[in-house]
């Protein structure tokens, strides 16, 4: 089996060993133990909640470097719509376009069209009475994998589309192999992303075999050199050239965007990890059966709140709020167009989505109720103040540690100072049980050694 491969990583040399990583962790990913970070891969969702914590800057997201590029014989850049809020003062999405051609694209095509085929696709599948409610969005990576990991009744209900990076990465490989007559596999698309997930989800797609990018290069990393041919470069001289999505496409980058863009009423979006959960909860305990469509973003603001993304979310946020005010927007895909693409490209999902029964504590059911029956006892005997300072993220899961034999009882230091002050006293006692060698020698018996 090939092994899963994850963005986010860790610098040991960085790390010191602090507990804000794994009190953030949305699945419990992540440990502590010998003063330094450890991270549970089969549990991490790479949705980057610890890059953003760290202050040691000890959790990176590995992407591919712009000279990654280099590897095909054409380059279309597929730049994600959060890109467009990290620069001052820009009135036309069509510079950043133009801009990514000079750092040495063939091509450019806004993954914002792709979110404009994915919401029509959308809306052709909530028209389907049959399907579970409430349809959850797939868009975001993270957000697909914590519900393997930790919601897996809630699988059938992810929507059955492939996501915005996706579609743009096949419509532009087809329609720049069509104008040009060159073979696709000549052609590398490399999206441009806020967030480490997305690289994960390139590696290791859910839902299908291969991934239509071929790779991703973080908005960090491209920031400076974009920025510089940005003031170097005039405007096209043909407007219109690269962008031709509409407002709502590019509004998927703002957290609501893509309810937005479904022109439906019995929606909810919901952004941040953490509330998103909160949410999940509902949905999972039947309380939200009566709602028809739920967006879910692991990151606070959507994607402009990626952990990869340059500016402040809230500074992006209203910056691409402006620009879709001012933007001439293209007209809507014909339901001609959307048609067409539904006969030509992978538009839906081809493989099971499974779960992750990560949490599980053994494959042999007898036995992992003996576990969970000793795991409650242990947590029964703790503090319960997940404090952290085991280097689990709380007493539960430091039950769980040391019923997997990966933790001590005594890891935990409310635990080992009540042993210490039990041996202290413990020693006390015996001290004082034991006779001295005066009050055990006979009367008048000398003192052996002792000077004459």
């Amino acid at each position: 089996m090939q092994e899963y491969y994850h963005s986010v990583t860790l610098d040991k040399e960085k790390c010191m060993g602090c507990t804000n990583c794994i009190k953030k962790c949305p699945t419990e990913a992540i440990r502590v133990r010998d003063g330094k970070a450890h991270i549970i891969a089969e549990r991490c969702i790479d949705c980057g909640e610890c890059i953003r914590v760290c202050p040691y800057h000890a959790k990176i997201a590995v992407t591919d470097p712009l000279s990654s590029i280099n590897r095909f014989k054409y380059k279309i850049a597929l730049p994600a719509p959060t890109l467009y809020g990290q620069f001052k003062k820009i009135t036309d999405i069509e510079k950043v376009l133009v801009g990514l051609e000079a750092l040495g694209f063939d091509h450019v095509f806004e993954v914002a069209r792709g979110a404009d085929f994915v919401t029509e696709f959308t809306k052709r599948q909530m028209a389907d009475s049959d399907s579970p409610r409430p349809v959850i969005s797939s868009a975001c990576p993270a957000i697909v994998r914590l519900i393997q990991v930790r919601f897996p009744e809630l699988i059938p209900n992810l929507a059955d589309i492939q996501s915005p990076m996706e579609m743009a990465a096949q419509i532009a490989k087809e329609e720049f192999s069509q104008k040009h007559r060159v073979s696709k596999e000549d052609i590398g698309a490399f999206f441009i992303t806020p967030c480490a997930a997305k690289m994960t989800a390139i590696r290791n797609p859910v839902g299908f075999d291969r991934s239509s990018v071929d790779g991703a290069i973080s908005i960090l990393d491209i920031y400076g050199p974009l920025s510089t041919v940005m003031r170097e470069n005039t405007p096209s001289k043909v407007p219109g050239r690269f962008q031709n999505a509409t407002f709502r496409g590019v509004a998927w980058a703002n957290a609501g965007g893509e309810v937005d863009s479904l022109d439906m009423d019995n929606h909810l979006a919901v952004n941040g990890i953490d509330s998103v959960i909160k949410v999940l909860e509902e949905i999972e305990g039947n309380r939200l059966s009566d709602l028809d469509f739920f967006e879910g973003l692991a990151c606070i603001g959507g994607c402009v709140g990626g952990p990869l993304a340059f500016e402040n979310s809230f500074v992006a946020q209203t910056r691409l709020k402006k620009l879709i005010h001012k933007m001439e927007s293209p007209k809507p895909l014909s339901p001609r167009e959307v048609d067409d693409a539904i006969e030509i490209y992978n538009w839906r999902l081809d493989k099971d989505i499974l779960p992750k029964p990560v949490m599980k504590l053994d494959d042999n059911i007898s036995m992992a109720i003996r576990k969970m029956e000793e795991m409650e006892r242990i947590y029964g005997d703790l503090p319960g103040l997940d404090c952290g300072s085991c280097g689990s993220p709380s007493c539960r899961s430091f039950a769980e540690d040391i019923v997997r034999g990966y933790a001590s009882e005594f890891d935990c230091i409310i635990k080992l100072k009540e042993k210490v002050r039990i041996l202290a006293q413990e020693m006390i006692e015996l001290s004082d049980s034991v006779p001295t060698g005066r009050e055990g020698r006979a009367k008048g018996e000398e003192e052996p050694y002792e000077d004459k």
